[in-house]
Formats: structure tokens, C-alpha cells, sequence
């Protein structure tokens, strides 16, 4: 395979690909092919016995060496060729893929944990991995316990009070309000916890990073050993085909590949050559559209008298914006905040969240660039209620504990002009304001001692 990290610049590469792959030869193809295949074909009995033997063995998983194909769920090109990809563009040295994101979360936690292991997770988590940790994982005799790992000395003192970790799990930014995580410190506590441990007690540092991309930031550069993505998101960026990965250090590939056969959950190649040929090619161009609208719209609801509040990394009023700017990176260097906002509306818990409910019913009813639907790092600005919706599985009180607001609203933007979006949520905003609402707006700006 030829080497072109030294002649292009890693955008290009991800549209490009390479043409001469250990996973497929293409170089007639400008667009790589799909292929749709379960079971392949094999040229003798020998070759059949060989490929069991190659499959997930790291004597025999040689880059330069083309895999034998015998089943998708064991390995199949267009999958390869996606893997190959993801893990240049985190900077990795091996990438598994899977049907979902929470697919390859459970796959990664899987490899790592037995009966008897602790998760060390950040407070606030996507939902579905919060069910997954408090449902399934004490079932299977796995304890997960969780604090604040803004506060490092909460880190500290939950690796000293529980000599069974073996990961530390976090999100950043968070899902749904955006804290974020300082990896650098997070790696180096992790790091000097391990060199008091045998290799086999290591704790393994998991970062899910798919509310930034690799194209905002790269854990793995900071430190961190494993990277976790819903391709479904950003990286799909289309809200087309669902999908997952984790990018690990090459130790880890053969039990995430054996997982991955024995447990299932394999990516198809209908869902990877969306990603491969759209999603991946196009990242930094729809990301820099995102974010660009983003601010601005991050900042027309900071202006806004109804608005309480707005969570942005791009914000200079967010409260973790000095490591937002030193963390959250481009592959220049340039500072990138992702594409995803947080706000609440004026009042109580109670009246706030009442009124989003409002606002986000009149956007369903009557705006064309801002849809109501869960998800988010598509083309198209989605908006939805995380603590009804996509942390649900949550107790109220669990909610609360994890910083999520009661009336918090998650807006993801897309590619639409801003101005469109604006206009959009201008329009809802007035149309869902009430009286109350409108009270909380004039008590603020005459303590600031301004009028409406």
C-alpha cells in the first residue's frame, strides 16, 4: 500500500481513500465499490483452513498483507476499506466496525471487563449507554460507578477507592450539555494510577467522540487508548445508515474482531459504503458550514430576552471555554467547536421546560430548516428535549445529579443557511412566549438595569 501521509493533507486523503488497499485493489474505480457478498468464494480446502487461521490472529494480521475472505461477519472489503479510513482520521492504528454506536460501546466494554471489573464513567452519558450500564452490566456482575470528572480530584479519589477499575468512560463534549472533558489530565492521572498495577490490571482510558468528530478533536492525542463513534452522526452526516466504531490500539483488534463474530453486531457494506464514499469525504466541508452557523445562531439565542441560558463551546461565555480552544482542534490546529447547542428558556424548571415543549412544537408545525427529531451531525438542524427523549432512561433525579436541566433543549445544526435557522426559531420563539415567560425576561434586564 503506498504511503501518502507525507504528500497530502489528511482532508484529501479522506476523500481519496487509498486506491491500492489490503482490503481491495480499486484503482479503475474513482468511487470505491460496494460489496454484497455474505459468504465468499475459496479456491481450495487449504485456503478455507488458512483464513480460519489468519482471522483475528496478530501473528498473522500484516497491514501489507490482504486478508482472506471467507464470511462478512468475519471481514469483508468494503468495511476494510471504511476501517482503514476512521483510523487515519483519529490517528489510530486499528479501527473495528459496528452496526450501531452502541454497538461498538458495548463492544469495546466487553473486551476489557469480566465479573468482578469496575467502570469508572463520567456523570453525564448518552441514555442508552446509562441503561446499558445500570440494566445489563450488573447482570453480568460488572459495577459501574460515577462521578464528576471535571473535577479531577473526583477522579483520583474514585481510582483509590476502587482497586477493580479497569476503564475510565467519558463523553466530550457530553451528551446533552456539553461538558467537557480535559483528556490530557485525564490520560496522565490514568497513566500514573497504572504504573503501580501489573499489565493485566491496566485501566483503559474510553473517550466517545462523536459529538466532535475526529475532525474537531482526537483523543487519541491527548492520551487516550480508545475512541468511540456513532457513524450514524457526524461521520455519516447524512442520517441515512446507522453504524459504529472503535478505535483501539492494535492489541485490542483481534478480541474486538473475535467479539464482533461471536456476539454479531458486524457493520454491513450497504451501511459502510455510505460513510466511506459520503460521509467521511465530506466531513470537513459540512463541518465547517455547521460550525459556522452554529455561533451564530449559539449567538443570536445568547441575545435573545427570552433565552436563559446557551451552551457552546464557541462561546466566549461558555464556562469551559479555555479548554474548549486548547482541546477542541482541527486538523490544522484551528480551534473547532463543534456543531451542537444547549439552551433552556426563561423560568422555574417547570416553566421552562413547558415552554420548550411549545417552542419546539411550533418548529414542527411551521419551520422548514429546524425539524423536531432526535439524533443530531446530519446536513439537516434537529432539535429535541434530551430529558423526555434521548435521556429518557434516566430517573429525574439521576438527571438532575448529571447536570442534565429539566427544560434543556439540544439543537444540532445542520447545513441550512443561519439565517433560515434564525429566522425560524425567531418566529417559534415569538409565538411560543407567554406572559410568564415574558416577566422573567423584564425581572432580568432590570437588575442589569436595562429595559426591553
Amino acid at each position: 500500500m503506498r504511503d501518502r501521509s507525507d504528500r497530502y493533507h489528511l482532508e484529501s486523503r479522506l476523500i481519496h481513500g487509498e486506491m491500492i488497499s489490503r482490503h481491495w485493489n480499486y484503482q479503475d474505480h474513482i468511487v470505491p465499490p460496494i460489496s454484497a457478498s455474505s459468504a465468499y468464494r475459496l479456491e481450495t480446502a487449504e485456503r478455507g483452513a488458512e483464513g480460519f487461521v489468519e482471522f483475528a490472529n496478530p501473528d498473522f494480521n500484516d497491514e501489507q498483507r490482504p486478508p482472506i475472505y471467507i464470511y462478512d461477519r468475519l471481514d469483508e472489503p468494503s468495511r476494510g476499506m471504511l476501517e482503514e479510513n476512521l483510523a487515519a482520521a483519529e490517528g489510530g492504528e486499528s479501527c473495528v466496525t459496528f452496526a450501531t454506536g452502541m454497538a461498538a460501546i458495548s463492544a469495546a466494554l466487553g473486551v476489557l471487563l469480566k465479573a468482578g471489573d469496575t467502570v469508572a464513567s463520567h456523570r453525564n452519558i448518552y441514555g442508552c449507554t446509562y441503561s446499558l450500564f445500570v440494566n445489563w452490566f450488573p447482570r453480568l456482575g460488572i459495577e459501574v460507578v460515577f462521578a464528576d470528572f471535571t473535577d479531577l480530584e473526583q477522579l483520583d479519589a474514585m481510582l483509590a477507592a476502587h482497586p477493580n477499575v479497569k476503564v475510565v468512560y467519558g463523553e466530550t463534549p457530553s451528551n446533552p450539555n456539553l461538558e467537557l472533558l480535559d483528556l490530557e489530565a485525564i490520560a496522565t492521572r490514568v497513566e500514573a494510577f497504572n504504573r503501580d498495577r501489573p499489565a493485566p490490571q491496566r485501566v483503559f482510558t474510553l473517550i466517545d467522540n462523536t459529538f466532535a468528530t475526529p475532525f474537531c478533536q482526537r483523543p487519541l492525542i491527548h492520551g487516550i487508548d480508545v475512541v468511540l463513534h456513532s457513524l450514524t452522526k457526524g461521520i455519516g452526516g447524512f442520517g441515512t445508515d446507522m453504524g459504529g466504531a472503535v478505535i483501539a490500539p492494535k492489541l485490542l483488534e483481534p478480541d474486538l474482531l473475535l467479539y464482533r463474530k461471536d456476539f454479531g453486531g458486524a457493520l454491513s457494506p450497504k451501511a459502510a459504503w455510505p460513510a466511506l464514499v459520503h460521509g467521511l469525504p465530506t466531513l470537513a466541508l459540512r463541518t465547517r458550514r455547521q460550525m459556522d452557523s452554529a455561533l451564530k445562531v449559539a449567538r443570536y439565542l445568547e441575545s435573545h430576552p427570552a433565552i436563559d441560558r446557551v451552551l457552546f463551546p464557541g462561546l466566549d461565555s461558555f464556562p469551559q471555554a479555555e479548554l474548549a480552544r486548547r482541546q477542541m482542534r482541527d486538523f490544522d490546529g484551528e480551534f473547532a467547536p463543534g456543531s451542537v447547542i444547549s439552551f433552556r428558556l426563561n423560568g422555574s424548571p417547570e416553566e421552562a421546560r413547558a415552554a420548550g415543549q411549545r417552542l419546539m412544537d411550533s418548529l414542527a408545525k411551521e419551520a422548514l430548516t429546524v425539524t423536531l427529531a432526535v439524533s443530531l451531525g446530519q446536513i439537516r438542524t434537529l432539535i429535541e428535549h434530551p430529558a423526555s427523549m434521548t435521556h429518557a432512561a434516566l430517573p429525574v433525579e439521576r438527571q438532575l445529579e448529571a447536570g442534565i436541566d429539566p427544560g434543556g433543549i439540544r439543537l444540532a445544526i445542520g447545513i441550512e443557511r443561519a439565517r433560515d435557522i434564525i429566522a425560524d426559531l425567531e418566529r417559534a420563539l415569538d409565538a411560543t412566549s407567554t406572559s410568564e415567560q415574558w416577566r422573567h425576561v423584564r425581572a432580568r434586564h432590570e437588575v442589569a438595569g436595562s429595559s426591553v
